[in-house]
């Protein structure tokens, strides 16, 4: 199989648009990498790239530490499968399959062979010698998808392959992929917008937005320790709270998160994590505070207090003033309009920088560190994202 090193890419389209911008990662041999982010986060523009679809405005694609940046689309040894890969109407399944080792000259006896292996591992058998136009949805994909691998390539690149099936057919076509990782032993990257389905299949993730990598790492780390407010709202259901506009303050020796008529202490663990936790209370800068919904609760009595909005599938919303709602477990009696309190676990504090959005919190011992490099990637602060997109747009000529 193979290993892929992406160096320095950058793609600027004639619009000026940012599609990527400095992009740096590695997947190792045997890898399965997943690259998340919503539409329009660069997601197939860089598996374009690396597939020779799309030429990089600049950087290197480095396949088995070989530069394919002049090397051919159909000499790079990679399978795509596409989100809406069409096949032959014309051929069955069987010469679907075999269609692009047929176009190789491969020996029949190969062909033969190598359909009869993928026909196996996905489960055709049954349909070879139809149509296309008979088939389902998701055989149509299962088609695709051994179209793909029938070649046996280096790498293999999946750019949202499930969107579009219903749940049920996208569970059972996410396990065939899976199974398919593990028996061909290959190297995927697959690209999704679907959070769940991406922390099902990664063994790490890369999370882009507009065309920036925010953090490269493991479901995990990405949860726990997320790099920036984007990463810790975009991994996670239900969606993270946000309490904007908060103040540190120093009494007695002690620390607290203030906002409203609201002090909260600020547990050891967090406050040893806060390198520049004096810095912030005696400055009296903005920070934002992160609160996961499962990390909090309705009670009698909490932490704060407030008004329930909503309730719905098991978590209340929760008014604490007019500008702060927080969504918390409803274990506790929770019907709209009544006043209760919320308890949370503020040894699982998120704390990023208002100005910035970037985590102020330093890793501790129960971060997963990989050998990968890009673990240790800091991300951009948000208003140098702005600088560098607004840099980038064509100078608009004034009318005359």
């Amino acid at each position: 199989m193979a290993s892929l090193k992406i160096s320095g890419v950058n793609k600027v389209y004639p619009s000026g648009e940012t599609g990527l911008y400095d992009i740096n990662l590695e997947a190792k041999d045997k890898e399965f990498l997943v690259i998340v982010g919503a539409d329009g986060s660069g997601k197939s523009s860089l598996l374009r790239v690396v597939a020779g679809l799309e030429d990089a405005t600049s950087g290197s694609v480095f396949i088995d530490d070989k530069d394919m940046v002049d090397v051919e689309p159909k000499n790079r040894d990679i399978a795509m499968v596409f989100q809406s890969s069409t096949l032959y109407p014309s051929l069955n399944v069987f010469d679907n399959l075999a269609f692009g080792l047929r176009l190789r000259k491969a020996p029949e006896a190969l062909v033969q062979e190598r359909v009869k292996v993928v026909s196996n591992i996905l489960g055709l058998n049954d349909i070879l010698f139809r149509k296309p136009k008979v088939l389902t949805a998701a055989a149509k994909q299962r088609v695709a998808i051994g179209r793909a691998i029938v070649r046996e390539p280096k790498l293999y690149l999946f750019d949202e392959p499930l969107s579009g099936l219903d749940d049920k057919l996208k569970g059972d076509m996410l396990n065939v992929i899976m199974n398919l990782q593990a028996r061909l032993e290959g190297t995927f990257i697959y690209a999704t917008k679907n959070v769940p389905e991406a922390l099902t299949i990664g063994t790490r993730l890369v999370v882009l937005k507009d065309g920036f990598v925010q953090q490269i790492d493991t479901p995990a780390n990405l949860y726990d320790y997320p790099a920036n407010t984007y990463v810790a709202f975009y991994i996670g259901s239900p969606t993270i709270n946000f309490i904007k506009k908060v103040k540190i303050a120093e009494d007695g020796g002690k620390y607290f998160a203030t906002f409203a008529d609201y002090k909260v202490e600020l547990p050891e663990n967090i406050v040893a994590r806060f390198e520049k936790i004096s810095e912030y209370a005696s400055s009296g800068k903005y920070v934002t505070l992160g609160i996961r919904p499962e990390d909090a609760e309705v009670c009698d009595n909490g932490i704060f207090s407030g008004t329930v909005d909503k309730v719905e599938e098991g978590y209340a919303e929760v008014d604490l003033t007019p500008e702060v709602c927080i969504n918390a477990q409803a274990k506790a009696d929770a019907q709209k309009g009544k006043k209760v309190g919320v308890s949370v676990d503020l040894t699982k504090l998120y704390i990023f920088d208002a100005a910035s959005c970037l985590t102020l919190l330093n890793r501790d011992a129960g971060y997963n560190k990989t050998e990968y490099a890009d673990a240790d990637f800091i991300p951009l602060a948000y208003d140098e994202e702005v600088r560098i997109h607004e840099s980038l747009k064509p100078n608009k000529k004034s009318k005359k």
